[in-house]
């Protein structure tokens, strides 16, 4: 009787060694055998009456203490269950295992179901006390006359499955004894006799349930519950005679039995526990000839786990799978980790909500549409004030589909977390333009009034200029067309070199407004806001010899080409850094596991809101104002579908890089932030977005508000009202004060490249910007 798990497969590779003496072969070998396993029986029989005299040893050895040397402690860990990851609202997202089970209770299983098992593997079970030695002295009159036959009870096959789960759970496949193949009298022996103790310990319910709990049924189903499932695509409790009957009938010889494979095989067998069924009055005759004239049927329902094959957002299930498995809460060592999600059957809630996912994988999936280039879209949304993440979308499949952009990378989360652990991200791209509002923000942190006027004419910010920095490291870069290799700084409209407010610079994205606010603030404040923001680079920084020395870099906002969005940084990263301003200036991490249970339903360790505050609320409600003005009368304003405080409170900024290949809108009401992505996800993301065709429509170049733009006011409208469109607060008179706020009811379409500045000291970087995009010579642009 084969009781295997999960090396059925090794199964016909093993050759079983016979002693020629004690070859059943052979007429002798009976004979021997049938005395030999007779003696075993009958100490077997004295073990039942009298507990302290148990079961005799091998017949080699004739000693009776060698079986009581035997252990007969069983240690019955729950077996390998399913991990389930879960959405917010408690919808499943995924199942992860390494052998697809789900435990039930016995009052969940069909009465067909067990008394199916019982007739036609242990017809005794409720008679005998762990082993049925009349069953054994049956086997034993058999094997003499030349037919195998098996005697292991419900508790003994129980008792092997138990030991060889734990075995394969351990990585020791190797020790795995299987009847008929590798099992030896001495390992037979002791399986009887923890049999007896197990009889002592539990309840025959208890051995009955975990018994249909543990069996292997198929590669893809282990436990009566999977099995279920995957071959009637039901439930162990909603089995049907015929089904049970059927699935009972495969825990002989599952491959053998195999409905799918072997139909006629699997009707003989199943009628065969028909049979046994009615004979032993557990159905009736009736019951009997209506089962055994159904025919064998089966509805699969493929076993697919992972987050490949997520119901919905298999990115962000990524994500959630590479946090527990960078926990060491979970595990020692990484091995350990895996085996405890694997196997654990732990329930993972997370933060995810489905509507919102589904309108931002609507989005990004209808950006791009046919996409024969591999043009990348993603969306992201986290909640201020708890930093959850909402949702999480890309424009990819994780498996591949003819037709389809497929990616296994995460287009919104950085290479690595914070100790160097793997997050399978792309690591982002250039924020371009959507680095500015922080900039913005130590204006404002200086007391200075949006409104003050700076001279955006001034192009020009050579070596020797005096920048204000009080950190230690060096200011770095400059703009001089009069050095030889560098330029003035450049606008994408070549009618904005002039002099304006600095509200009126942050609405219309004027590169030249940025650097003249900067040049009038300590850089190292706009430093500490971008800092206290979370926001950092998203590839990790390398020395000259490869080796990562800073797996979540700084953003070095003393080099000038940062403060138009140079540096390869996350969506994720940047939807928790504008929810700052979002939140009056708290600052939350962002999480996506709120609780994790074990299989017994106690918790384990998740993740909660990490808040602080980071920008001062009065700094945050000047942002946000200004930021508001970018979608009613800046350069938001050209996003169609129009997205405006017409609608409901709302802030946002755009963002384009040098190359038009990377290009952004981040925004946020009081309830949700979230940053939209369109552009060049592959290799060093140097590809243009220029001349080009996207879902059908010409493009001379992209730029935020074209493509990124649609996706989030889109998006926007139709999440943002279930989590809070409240009026921000308004920002103290001071910051408000200077002259009245210049209009632009024509703003500029920003369809011309704005130049990088020259940088010194660039080999500095360390490979933080991979040598390719976002490296130091290009700056966003807006």
């Amino acid at each position: 009787m084969t009781e295997s798990l999960a090396l059925a497969g090794k199964v016909e590779n093993m050759v079983t060694r016979k002693n020629p003496i004690f070859d059943t072969a052979t007429t002798l070998g009976k004979i021997l055998g049938f005395l030999g396993v007779s003696a075993i029986c009958g100490v077997l029989v004295a073990g039942l009456l009298v507990p302290a005299a148990a079961v005799s040893g091998s017949a080699a050895s004739g000693s009776i203490q060698f079986f009581d040397t035997l252990p007969a402690e069983l240690q019955v860990d729950p077996p390998s269950q399913n991990t389930t990851i879960l959405a917010k609202d408690g919808s499943p997202i995924a199942s992860i295992y390494a052998e697809n089970r789900t435990k039930v209770p016995l009052d969940q299983m069909s009465p067909f179901i067990k008394d199916a098992v019982i007739a036609i593997e242990d017809s005794r079970f409720y008679e005998h006390g762990g082993i049925d030695t009349t069953g054994i002295m049956r086997a034993l009159v058999s094997t003499a006359r030349g037919n195998k036959q098996g005697a292991s009870t419900i508790t003994q096959q129980y008792v092997n499955n138990v030991i060889n789960e734990s075995l394969v759970a351990s990585g020791k496949e190797e020790d795995v004894k299987l009847n008929g193949l590798n099992k030896g009298v001495g390992d037979k022996l002791r399986e009887m006799k923890l049999a007896i103790a197990l009889e002592k310990k539990f309840s025959k319910e208890q051995i009955l349930e975990g018994y249909l709990n543990i069996v292997f049924f198929n590669r893809d189903a282990y436990g009566i519950e999977a099995a279920s499932k995957f071959f009637f695509s039901t439930t162990a409790k909603d089995l049907t005679l015929p089904q049970a009957a059927l699935l009972a009938g495969l825990v002989n010889s599952p491959s053998a039995f195999d409905p799918i494979s072997n139909p006629d095989n699997s009707k003989k067998r199943r009628d065969l526990v028909l049979a046994a069924m009615v004979n032993q009055g557990k159905i009736t005759q009736a019951e009997y000839d209506e089962a055994v004239a159904t025919p064998v049927t089966t509805k699969v329902t493929p076993a697919r786990q992972g987050c490949a094959y997520a119901t919905m957002a298999p990115y962000f299930c990524d994500y959630v799978l590479h946090l527990l498995l960078n926990n060491p809460a979970y595990g020692e060592t990484s091995d350990d980790r895996e085996k405890r999600i694997m196997r654990g059957g732990l329930t993972i809630q997370t933060t995810l909500d489905p509507t919102a996912q589904a309108v931002a994988q609507q989005q990004v999936d209808g950006t791009a549409g046919a996409n024969p280039d591999k043009w990348g879209a993603s969306i992201v949304s986290v909640q201020p004030g708890t930093g959850q993440i909402v949702s999480m979308a890309q424009n990819t499949v994780w498996l591949p589909q003819e037709g389809k952009f497929d990616q296994t990378q995460n287009f919104n989360v950085d290479v690595m977390d914070a100790k160097g652990n793997d997050l399978n991200g792309i690591g982002g791209f250039q924020p371009g333009s959507t680095m500015k509002p922080f900039t913005f923000a130590q204006w404002l942190n200086e007391g200075k009034s949006m409104n003050q006027t700076v001279n955006a004419a001034q192009r020009k910010y050579g070596v020797n200029f005096p920048w204000r920095n009080t950190c230690p490291t060096p200011t770095d870069g400059f703009y001089d067309a009069n050095v030889p290799g560098s330029f003035d700084l450049q606008n994408s409209d070549t009618g904005y070199y002039r002099n304006m407010t600095v509200l009126y610079g942050l609405m219309n994205s004027i590169n030249t407004a940025t650097f003249a606010s900067a040049a009038q603030v300590d850089l190292c404040g706009i430093q500490k806001i971008v800092d206290a923001t979370g926001i950092h680079g998203g590839l990790p920084m390398r020395d000259d010899t490869g080796k990562i020395t800073d797996p979540n870099p700084q953003v070095p906002m003393t080099r000038l080409s940062n403060l138009i969005g140079a540096t390869q940084t996350a969506p994720l990263t940047m939807a928790a850094a504008f929810a700052t301003f979002a939140a009056d200036g708290k600052y939350c991490e962002p999480i996506a596991i709120t609780s994790v249970k074990d299989q017994t339903g106690a918790d384990l360790p998740a993740q909660s809101s990490n808040c602080k505050d980071a920008v001062k609320p009065e700094v945050a409600r000047g942002v946000a104002y200004a930021m508001g003005k970018v979608l009613d009368e800046g350069s938001g304003s050209l996003i169609r579908p129009a997205l405006n405080s017409r609608n409901f409170p709302v802030a946002a900024k755009t963002g384009t890089n040098d190359t038009n290949g990377s290009t952004w809108v981040v925004g946020y009401t009081t309830g949700l932030a979230t940053a939209s992505w369109f552009g060049d996800p592959l290799g060093d993301q140097s590809r243009y977005g220029r001349n080009l065709t996207i879902n059908g429509k010409f493009y001379q170049s992209i730029d935020g508000y074209m493509i990124a733009g649609p996706q989030f006011t889109n998006f926007m409208l139709a999440v943002a009202p279930a989590y809070g469109t409240n009026p921000f607060p308004a920002p103290p008179s001071n910051l408000m004060g200077g002259g009245a706020p210049q209009r632009n009811n024509t703003p500029a379409p920003n369809t011309q490249n704005s130049q990088a500045p020259s940088n010194s000291g660039n080999s500095g970087n360390n490979g933080n910007n991979n040598g390719g995009n976002g490296n130091n010579n290009g700056p966003g642009k807006d």
